[in-house]
């Protein structure tokens, strides 16, 4: 299956791009152009995904629409590019119940 997440691009001054998706907190990844940045946080999110499976965790919904930027954010950051990526999602494995003796 896949899902369109809200993924927020930043080109830091006089270095490379950081990348972040507001609905999957942790999950960051960075790149030396914006076609790399791209393709690093799609396989990034899938990454992390399949270890959210793995540990038995949901995958969170994709939910933002907006970003909401403060001054501050630019200080080290030349410019931002809010987009939406679409990446594959693991189906999630039922959980199987407790068994009590």
């Amino acid at each position: 299956m896949t899902r369109k997440y809200l993924v927020v691009y930043a080109k830091s001054l006089h270095s490379n791009f950081a990348g972040q998706a507001p609905d999957v907190p942790g999950c960051v990844s960075a790149g030396d152009t914006l076609d790399e940045m791209r393709a690093m946080m799609r396989e990034g999110l899938e990454s992390h995904f399949q270890v959210m499976i793995e540990h038995g965790d949901p995958i969170p919904e994709p939910a933002a629409t907006t970003v909401e930027f403060k001054d501050e954010d630019f200080d080290d950051v030349e410019y931002f590019i809010v987009d939406h990526l679409e990446v594959k999602v693991p189906v999630e494995k039922p959980r199987r119940a407790a068994i009590s003796a």
